[in-house]
């Protein structure tokens, strides 16, 4: 009965993954960025020069850089959508994903901060502009550190037998798939809002919340097959560092992106040891 039903998921998240990434979604995701962001910039311009109403979203569009914000965030929860994806295929490369999510986040909020200026006068946007260097070198050295810590990243194999490592990955696709109807929940709630009242939550706080459960479920999964100290550490610190990344979201400008680098700083660290201490193990590549 497990294996049907672990068979069955996998089934289904394979299709998901497959219809997710084909070259066609790819080509209809980026012209609809781009035919939306082109209407938000008309949109923006008529509703700036009162040749239409939005009513609640007035404040919104009045801002000539809003339709950069609303780009930007479809492509975060796009890259969220990648992340469920990425999951079943290893932890490390999931925790990757997170920290590529937090420097967009990032690259975000200085696109934010620039639409906050009203007045080129330093001492009207000085603070807009410090913030903005300040997510813009917070994102850059994730950018960079996360690059060293993927090309340094080894795999191994969790477990010993290929019955159990299949087992072991279908039960991440089946979570994964759990993920993706939360994704669906979670959009469907921020947009009901959205017409309700004219603000949008931004929902990406509560997905890391989500993910830090998931990630728990991981290393609980994994205890199933292996009590290697090494690879329980790892997989634990890795939901360490998804903890982390989640109070980065929740805390204000230069402690975020302190807390953002620190936490990539810390995963590289840990793939440096970790690798030097597999020395000692077999190396099979991790699928």
């Amino acid at each position: 009965m497990k294996t049907k039903f672990l068979n069955l998921s996998e089934f289904i998240y394979n299709k998901f993954k497959q219809l997710w990434e084909s070259q066609t979604t790819n080509k209809l995701v980026s012209y609809a960025l781009v035919i939306i962001f082109i209407i938000s910039v008309i949109i923006s311009y008529l509703d700036r020069n009162n040749l239409i109403t939005l009513g609640s979203l007035d404040d919104y569009f009045a801002n000539p850089f809003f339709a950069i914000d609303i780009t930007f965030t479809l492509l975060l929860i796009l890259e969220l959508l990648s992340l469920i994806f990425v999951l079943p295929k290893s932890v490390a490369k999931s925790v990757g994903k997170q920290f590529e999510l937090l420097s967009l986040i990032f690259i975000r909020s200085g696109f934010k901060e620039f639409s906050h200026i009203e007045i080129f006068e330093w001492t009207a946007m000085s603070d807009s502009v410090i913030n903005m260097f300040a997510y813009a070198f917070g994102a850059l050295a994730i950018f960079i550190i996360l690059g060293f810590n993927t090309k340094l990243q080894l795999h191994t194999r969790l477990t010993d037998t290929e019955d159990d490592q299949k087992e072991f990955i279908q039960a991440k696709k089946l979570l994964a798939l759990l993920l993706l109807l939360t994704f669906a929940i979670v959009g469907f709630y921020d947009t009901k809002i959205l017409l309700q009242t004219g603000n949008y939550l931004h929902s990406f706080h509560s997905f890391y919340t989500v993910l830090i459960f998931s990630d728990i479920i991981i290393v609980l999964i994994a205890l199933r097959y292996t009590l290697n100290y090494y690879k329980i550490f790892r997989y634990s610190a890795f939901v360490l560092a998804t903890i982390f990344i989640r109070i980065s979201l929740s805390i204000e400008a230069y402690y975020n992106v302190i807390v953002g680098v620190i936490t990539v700083t810390f995963v590289l660290l840990l793939t440096l040891s970790y690798n030097y201490f597999l020395k000692g193990l077999p190396k099979r590549k991790l699928k």
